[in-house]
Order: structure tokens, then C-alpha cells, then sequence
């Protein structure tokens, strides 16, 4: 990649700058190179894009369903095409290792396929009316404007289980992806805008969130709005898009609950995935270990026997990797805090700790193991995104039970026991909208619903497959006299 190249936004089907003329500087977390440049787009570029997408919704809209998928395939075709830039890209801009974005790149593609294979069967029903003379239509028609705003993490599949629902079923878009990934969005945006989508049905704007996050929340001529990212930012986006429908996937802290029953050795495997997976930056990541006393110990001495062999921070182009950089300082200046937070309020260091040296940029942080985590410290609180696993014993599940329910998220948990009997029941009662039993909490499906419990901090709707579709489309009531 040129660290020259000057990249550009996409608007009304054309490639632009911004209206200020501005620029972003982009840097790779992996190896600090320059990537090149990106527009920092202003209110007017979002209003533009939206005043392009009002434009072009009706005309999309009034496409037959099989067209929209037709166009989502040859997205997806495209995407498939491009694998290898696509990925390498991804490593260069987000951080993740070449294998992981490989898989990110698989999963993009798959988004598509998925919203080519839904949109044509959106159905309606024929209920019945009170008028022997008449006849009832209800169908799901799309809303208009789908203002899209993603996160950093994943830049690729985040924004596309938003984006290609949104489009399949017949909505224009206009989508606002995280600063510090936007080489990627540019990379995204490139597939959408050679597969032959009318000009304005896909719009991509680049810039601060607080500037075009913002205007694409508030403007009047958003329809909807899907969020991915942090509780306090979508709590921002809500209140400026109020009145819209909304669909909100925010933060949690992917408690682990292993039971002293557990599979020692399979609960360890997944606990690696859970926390290191992507450097821990998932919204599916474990980010708190309640352990049984009874196998604490023990569950440790394999944890960090597993850590010392299996985890290995690096290059993330190297095969040899499994673990790369944070994507940016922010995020590694909250891991140091929690860090130092838990080793002040008591916490055991058994691994890690600290930002590695030695490496090209200072975003490399070393796989880190606490134990004697309690309520008190903010590891044990709050969405740490970092690649840390935080063990707090438990005497027993009831006590883990209300640990979870008492936090204010609700996205995601998993538990481990040998009892099927046991974990279905502490699943039911656990108050996440997914939990996993005897998995990774990254274990993950696409095509299933995902978001946070009503009452927590998580979010509001579902994405994944088709669920987004309830969001972006609403029902139409038609009756027919027919005269008699």
C-alpha cells in the first residue's frame, strides 16, 4: 500500500474529497507506517450523501427483491475476488493477524450472500377483515435512508451486518465508519461501488464521529439508524436520532462463569479464544472469569500453561502470530488503566502487564492473566477491549448468577459445566441476550440473532442474518374494496 495514496469518500456515486478540503492521516498500528491520507468529511458531505440517498431510495425500493440480491451477490463476488488485498489491508489498518482477517474477509462476503438470500423472502400475510367486501394487504416495506455508523474492531463485517440487510431490503444508505479503520472502509466501499448499484444508494463518508456521526444520527432525512460500538457513544447517537427506529449493538463484558464441574482443559482452550482473540478488542470477548474456587487453582496452573506456549504477540503477517497490536492509543491507555486499577486494589499479576517493547509501534500489548479480581476494581466492572483475562473465584453459581445480572450490560455470557441440565438453567436465568454453554463467548454465527437484553446497556434490536431487516423495514396496511 502507497503511503501516498490519498483516499477518497463515495457520494452520489462518485469518488470525492470533503467539502473543507481536509485531510485525516492514517497509520498502521502494525508497523506505524503511514497508510496515506483520507477526506475528514463535514456536516455538508453528510448531508449531501443523505439529500443522494433520498434521491435514490425510491427508485431502489420500487427494484424487485430478486434485483436487490441479484446486486448483493455481485457485492459478495467482488469481495471474494479481492480477498488477499482486502485482508492485508485489514492487518495493515486494524492490527489483527493475517489469519484472523482472512476470516473477516470470509465472513464480509458471507453478509452479503446472506442478505441476497433474505430479501426475497420478506413476506407479508392476508389477515382477515371485519368487511366480507374487503381485502387486507400486510407487507414490510423499507424505511427510506439507513444511516450506518461502525466501529474499529471489525471494520469489515460490523458494518456489512448493517449495510447489506439495510440494502437487500430495499433502503438506501449512508454509512460513517471509525476514523482510525477508515483505509478499510475505502477498501469496502470499492467493492460496493463496482457492483453496479444506482448512484446514491450507497453513500460512505469519512470523518470525526462527533461531527459526521452526529449528522447522520440528527439529519432529518435518516430513516433509521444502525450503531455499532461503545455505550456512551451510542447513548449519544440515540438521543440525536430520537424518534427514529434504532438499532443500537453496544458494549458488555463477556463474563465467563466455569463451574467446578467444568471441563478444566476445553474451558481453557475457549478462555484463550474468548480473551485474545483479535487482542480481546471484541464485543464478544471474555472480559471477566468467574472461577469455582474448587478448580480455581487448577484451572490457573493450565491457563497459564497454555499462555506461556500457545498465545504468540507479534508480526501480525507472521504465520507464526497469533496475537497482534491494539488498533489505537485510546483503547491501550484504558487497558493500562484497568491494569494498574486491579493491581492497586490487590490483584495477583501471574502473566503480563504491560505494553511490549521491542516492536514498531507501542500498541503491542502483552497477554496478561490476573487473579483475585473483585467487584471493587474496574476490570472487574467495566468493558476492558484489551487482552486480558481477569479471574475472580466464586463459591458457587448463584453467586456468579447475580454478579452478571447485577452489571449494567447484557450482551453476551457463557458458562462452563458438565452439567447440560445445569447450564441450560443458568442460561435461562442469566439476563444477556446470548449465552454460550461449553463455548468461547467469541464463538459466534452469523446468521443468529445478537444484541443486548431490554434494561441493560447493550442496546436495543438484533443484528445478524435477516434480524436487522425488522429495523429497517416497516409494515404497510393496504385494503381493497372490492365492490360488492
Amino acid at each position: 500500500m502507497s503511503g501516498a495514496a490519498e483516499h477518497r469518500m463515495y457520494v452520489a456515486g462518485r469518488w470525492t474529497g470533503s467539502a473543507s478540503g481536509a485531510r485525516m492521516e492514517a497509520s498502521s498500528p502494525a508497523t506505524g507506517e503511514r497508510l496515506g491520507t483520507v477526506p475528514e468529511g463535514t456536516r455538508e458531505d453528510v448531508r449531501r450523501a443523505v439529500a443522494a440517498a433520498g434521491k435514490a431510495a425510491t427508485l431502489w425500493a420500487g427494484r424487485s427483491a430478486f434485483e436487490r440480491a441479484a446486486a448483493m451477490e455481485r457485492v459478495a463476488g467482488i469481495i471474494e475476488e479481492r480477498r488477499e488485498e482486502l485482508s492485508r489491508t485489514l492487518v495493515l489498518d486494524q492490527g489483527k493477524t493475517l489469519a484472523e482477517a482472512r476470516d473477516e474477509v470470509e465472513e464480509l462476503a458471507l453478509y452479503f450472500r446472506m442478505a441476497a438470500a433474505d430479501a426475497p423472502r420478506l413476506e407479508g400475510s392476508a389477515p382477515p377483515s371485519v368487511d366480507a367486501g374487503k381485502r387486507v394487504l400486510v407487507y414490510r416495506v423499507p424505511r427510506g435512508v439507513v444511516g450506518v455508523i461502525s466501529p474499529w474492531n471489525w471494520p469489515y463485517t460490523m458494518p456489512a451486518e448493517l449495510i447489506a440487510p439495510a440494502l437487500a431490503c430495499g433502503n438506501a444508505v449512508v454509512w460513517v465508519p471509525a476514523p482510525s479503520t477508515s483505509v478499510c472502509a475505502v477498501a469496502l466501499a470499492g467493492c460496493l461501488a463496482d457492483a453496479g448499484l444506482p448512484a446514491g444508494v450507497f453513500n460512505m463518508v469519512t470523518g470525526p464521529g462527533p461531527v459526521v456521526g452526529d449528522e447522520v444520527a440528527a439529519n432529518p432525512g435518516t430513516h433509521a439508524v444502525g450503531f455499532i460500538g461503545s455505550v456512551e457513544t451510542g447513548r449519544r447517537v440515540a438521543a440525536r436520532a430520537a424518534g427514529k427506529a434504532l438499532l443500537l449493538e453496544m458494549g458488555g463484558n463477556g463474563p465467563v462463569v466455569i463451574l467446578d464441574d467444568a471441563d478444566l482443559d476445553a474451558a481453557v482452550e475457549a478462555s484463550i479464544s474468548s480473551a485474545f482473540m483479535c487482542a480481546g478488542q471484541s464485543c464478544t470477548a471474555g472480559e471477566l472469569f468467574m472461577v469455582h474456587e474448587r478448580v480455581r487453582e487448577a484451572f490457573l496452573e493450565r491457563l497459564l500453561a497454555k499462555v506461556e506456549r500457545g498465545v504468540r504477540l507479534g508480526d501480525p503477517f507472521s504465520p507464526e502470530t497469533t496475537m497482534g497490536p491494539l488498533n489505537n492509543e485510546p483503547t491501550a491507555q484504558k487497558v493500562d488503566r484497568h491494569v494498574r486499577d486491579a493491581l492497586e486494589r490487590g490483584a495477583r499479576l501471574l502473566a503480563g502487564g504491560s505494553r511490549a517493547e521491542g516492536f514498531p509501534t507501542r500498541l503491542y500489548y502483552e497477554p496478561t492473566v490476573l487473579d483475585g479480581v473483585t467487584p471493587q476494581m474496574q476490570i472487574f466492572r467495566e468493558e476492558t477491549f484489551g487482552p486480558v483475562i481477569p479471574v475472580a473465584g466464586i463459591r458457587d453459581e448463584s453467586e456468579a448468577l447475580s454478579a452478571v445480572n447485577a452489571s449494567p450490560y447484557g450482551l453476551l455470557s457463557a458458562v462452563f459445566t458438565r452439567d447440560l441440565e445445569r447450564g441450560l438453567r443458568f442460561a435461562e436465568a442469566v439476563r444477556t441476550g446470548w449465552v454460550n454453554v461449553n463455548a468461547s463467548s467469541n464463538h459466534w454465527e452469523s446468521h443468529l440473532p445478537f444484541g443486548g437484553r431490554s434494561g441493560s446497556a447493550s442496546g436495543v434490536g438484533r443484528v445478524g442474518g435477516r434480524y436487522p431487516m425488522e429495523a429497517f423495514t416497516e409494515p404497510k396496511t393496504v385494503i381493497l374494496d372490492l365492490g360488492r
